[in-house]
């Protein structure tokens, strides 16, 4: 069996290169969105989780 020789100083800065491709795409989606925008995303996220909290049951225990 050949084994497959690997370049360690290649493969060292590979995965520094995606680990900073990955936190480039995180800063534009939080730097890159218009302020609008941000609001109406955090407006939509209050509403969505405003009337999940209504629809909750509660656990209280006095219904038993």
């Amino acid at each position: 069996m050949a084994a497959d020789i690997v370049n360690l100083n290649r493969a060292r800065k590979a995965k520094e290169k995606a680990e900073k491709k990955k936190t480039a795409e995180a800063n534009r989606v939080l730097h890159g969105t218009p302020k609008h925008l941000r609001k109406l995303s955090d407006a939509q996220k209050d509403k969505t989780e405003q009337r999940l909290s209504e629809h909750r049951l509660d656990k209280d225990g006095d219904d038993n």
